[in-house]
């Protein structure tokens, strides 16, 4: 479940007290994000020493993102008002509401960690953990009560990528979720619910269209920089606006049906068409021009929709122009 309606910082944090343990570039930035959105913020790391160093570079941050344009005027005294150095994890985490663990992907180091915040937290406080890559269920070994643990998976740089990933495992309670999903709507994110398997979601998704990029590569097919260009130019360009759904839906469920036979014909097994797919053109469910697909827009609001997709791929267009060309090359 999505929460496209999740659009900027309320008030809904500021009487929450929140820990963020592992304060390097990743949890740095999620504090950064938490504290940006009115909650009370402790970072701990493997020594107060560490945690105050992380703190000092998160105000130099925040001082050069409000000079670029990037946080609003006053983010860098918000910072100072909201968040602080904890001397460890038993203090930041010791009245805290909810717990963000953001420690390395390492099962052991988090199984360690994890257990010291549930030693030490109150048992009604959530718990999250900031994996991309282990089981929420192997993590939740290592918690006491867990129905109070899930996955909260933010993306790099956090203060600047909109989506988070929510990932319960089978024991986590359905209160746990929803009062996660709240902490992060406060923050100015919107949230995806997924199950608890290999990869999650975004990953899975992330490392599927790497995996064939690469083969691309290696098979001599094109370039590492021609892959880059026709991923942000042609489809990739699409993304900030509409999901892979959204976007079969409009050029239509046949039309990647046939694809998919198309495909088939040099990679059968790589290319087989998802029965999820065959079995809604067989429907006659064909995408925006039926009124029915993957997301039933209805059809009397395509030129609606139309109008919207191309209004969106001129304004992204013009932003492209205006920041120029990546300092790849």
């Amino acid at each position: 479940m999505t929460t496209p309606e999740a659009t900027g910082p309320t008030a809904n944090n500021a009487a929450r007290k929140i820990a963020v343990v592992g304060s390097g570039y990743m949890g740095g930035g999620i504090a950064q994000v938490l504290a940006l959105g009115g909650a009370r913020v402790a970072l701990a790391d493997v020594s107060a020493e560490v945690a105050q160093k992380n703190y000092d570079r998160l105000l130099v941050e925040s001082d050069q993102f409000v000079a670029d344009g990037l946080f609003p005027a006053g983010s860098t005294e918000l910072l100072k008002q909201n968040l602080w150095a904890a001397k460890d994890i038993e203090e930041a985490v010791a009245d805290a509401d909810f717990i963000e663990e953001c420690v390395p992907e390492v099962l052991d180091i988090k199984h360690q960690s994890l257990a010291r915040i549930s030693a030490a937290a109150r048992p009604d406080a959530v718990i999250g953990s900031n994996t991309s890559t282990i089981s929420i269920a192997a993590l939740a070994e290592a918690v006491t009560h867990p129905e109070r643990f899930l996955g909260v998976h933010f993306s790099n740089p956090s203060p600047f990528i909109p989506g988070v990933e929510i990932i319960p495992h089978a024991g986590t309670s359905a209160a746990t979720v929803a009062a996660s999903r709240e902490l992060v709507h406060a923050a100015g994110k919107q949230t995806a619910v997924v199950k608890d398997v290999t990869g999650f979601v975004l990953n899975r998704l992330q490392y599927a269209l790497f995996h064939e990029a690469a083969q691309l590569v290696e098979q001599g097919i094109a370039t590492a920089d021609d892959v880059d260009t026709l991923v942000r130019t042609t489809f990739g360009f699409r993304l900030p606006f509409f999901g892979p759904f959204a976007i079969a839906d409009m050029a239509g469920l046949d039309v990647y049906n046939f694809c998919y036979k198309s495909l088939q014909t040099g990679f059968p097994e790589r290319f087989a068409t998802p029965k999820i797919l065959s079995d809604l053109v067989e429907a006659g469910k064909l995408g925006t021009k039926t009124g029915a697909g993957f997301l039933n827009v209805p059809a009397e609001r395509t030129p609606e929709l139309i109008a919207y997709r191309n209004k969106a791929y001129v304004a992204m267009q013009k932003l492209i122009e205006e920041l120029g060309p990546a300092p790849i090359n």
